[in-house]
């Protein structure tokens, strides 16, 4: 049985969101900027923008600007909330000169040949270059400098929104940092039992799809029949940037309690025909928008399949995040969601349930519809009073009545329903994810999430995404280029309200 040597003790290690901008190793490192920065002449007396232009004017060579570096970046580490507000002010003033560029502008426009204005062209690219840029390459000199920077853009993140010169030195930092974690200088490694205790202590922390809740259940994810893999740079060895979990199983899964269970036993990979992708987690926030997904997925199958040559089979089991939002929103807007047959069919489950609940922070109260419960067709009215019953699966007749019609719903919103900021988007994020990557919607899985989690997200559904290696390419073009979105013939049938 799995885990039956490991103790069931709770593994009580924080989220990242609730570790703080800057994690323990960025603190541990932190004595070891103040020692750097003890070196340099002055201090803190001089004002963040002084110090940061004498970063820049080099005073000193480089191993003075290396240290004034380190002092810059101990000083932001220790400020407070509008401390730190203040320095990155500071350092986003540090701009393009205007004078520089128009001049600059001025030579391009009066060249007199090609070989000229290529030459008025490049001191152009030069004048328009913010010394900023050099500044935030000199803090990668630093130990750990990148994660400083990998950090330092998550809390650009939160604090660039309403502030245009922030919003300027966050797509500076990221074209930066894209540059710099492009696919071709990243290492792909596996994690397993035997990984370092802190490198497991991270997998904990930054898993949020599934929440790893004890050792057993960490050593369970990690045995002979599960891989895990991840992406590491170079510049940050011990922090993953994105991992995949995978379950090598038999047949395709469907519930993702029974594909996590502790007491289930150990299956021989070799006897394995399908690797089940189940857990995907990006663990920087400051590399959101950065792309490593699609990768790590390719990479994973291929590593697979040369392993495993019984594995046939590569499919995702996947949660379903927005389906619920969605669904509340389009009962109240959407009259004819629900067919006559549905309709009656809820009717008949729902007299004796709960009256049907006002919306507070739901998709439709944010939606700010002023519909009433009268206003809702009966059908819509029922199936909210249904969902409504705190362990309604659990009632195997209604959820016998309620798979068709929530599964047929379903299959709308992961098929038809588009994103209002991009009509060519699938309308929920992990379905956009896989798509992008080149994956084929396969199946909706009934109740495959019955955690508190997966009722509420998702009404408890699951879906596989099959991923083709012969096809991954085709389908990615497919949905990039046109929108288009594969997915297996009875699904497609069933979104269109033929089944």
């Amino acid at each position: 049985m799995r885990g039956r040597r490991m103790s069931d003790i709770a593994i009580t290690a924080s989220q990242p969101e609730q570790i703080g901008l800057f994690d323990r190793a960025l603190r541990r490192v932190a004595s070891l900027w103040r020692d750097m920065a003890s070196a340099v002449a002055g201090g803190a007396e001089e004002g963040i923008e002084a110090q940061m232009r004498a970063c820049l004017e080099g005073r000193g060579g480089e191993v003075s600007a290396r240290n004034r570096a380190a002092r810059l970046a101990q000083e932001y580490l220790s400020a407070d909330e509008d401390g730190r507000r203040e320095f990155l002010r500071a350092l986003a003033g540090f701009d393009s000169d205007p004078e520089a560029v128009a001049r600059a502008i001025e030579r391009v426009n009066a060249a007199r040949d090609a070989a000229e204005r290529s030459a008025a062209q490049a001191q152009l690219r030069r004048a328009l270059e913010p010394p900023r840029l050099r500044l935030l390459t000199q803090f990668t000199t630093i130990p750990d400098g990148v994660k400083f920077l990998v950090n330092l853009r998550a809390h650009l993140l939160r604090a660039a929104n309403g502030d245009p010169l922030l919003a300027a030195l966050e797509g500076d930092l990221k074209s930066l940092l894209a540059n710099w974690f492009d696919v071709g200088f990243l290492d792909l490694r596996r994690i397993d039992w035997s990984s370092p205790a802190s490198l497991l202590e991270k997998l904990v922390g930054y898993e949020a799809v599934h929440r790893i809740r004890t050792w057993r259940d960490l050593k369970n994810r990690l045995d002979s029949d599960r891989r895990c893999y991840a992406f590491f740079h170079p510049r940050m060895p011990d922090e993953p940037l994105i991992f995949v979990e995978v379950a090598l199983v038999e047949g395709m899964a469907t519930s993702v309690q029974r594909l996590l269970d502790e007491k289930a036993p150990v299956l021989d990979p070799r006897e394995a025909d399908t690797a089940i992708f189940y857990s995907i987690n990006n663990c920087q926030r400051g590399l959101d928008g950065i792309s490593f997904g699609n990768f790590l997925i390719k990479r994973v199958v291929a590593l697979l399949g040369a392993e495993f040559r019984s594995l046939k089979t590569f499919a995702t089991l996947s949660p379903i995040p927005g389906f619920c939002r969605w669904l509340d929103q389009a009962l109240v807007e959407d009259p004819e969601l629900l067919t006559e047959s549905e309709t009656e069919a809820l009717l008949k489950a729902a007299p004796e349930l709960p009256a049907l609940p006002a919306p507070n922070g739901s998709a439709t109260a944010m939606a700010g519809s002023m519909a009433t419960a009268v206003e809702m067709p009966e059908g819509a009215q029922a199936l909210r009073r249904i969902l409504a019953r705190r362990g309604w699966h659990r009632d195997q007749e209604l959820a016998k009545g309620l798979e068709p019609v929530l599964t047929r719903l379903c299959a709308r919103y992961l098929l038809a329903e588009v994103d209002p900021r991009n009509p060519r988007r699938a309308r929920d994020p992990v379905a956009h994810f896989h798509l992008s990557n080149g994956a084929r919607v396969e199946r909706i899985n009934w109740l495959g999430d019955v955690s508190e989690k997966g009722m509420r997200e998702s009404c408890g559904l699951m879906v596989n995404y099959l991923y083709d290696p012969a096809r991954i390419e085709t389908y990615h073009e497919g949905y990039v280029g046109e929108g288009r979105r594969p997915a297996a013939t009875a699904l497609r049938r069933l979104a269109r309200g033929w089944a």
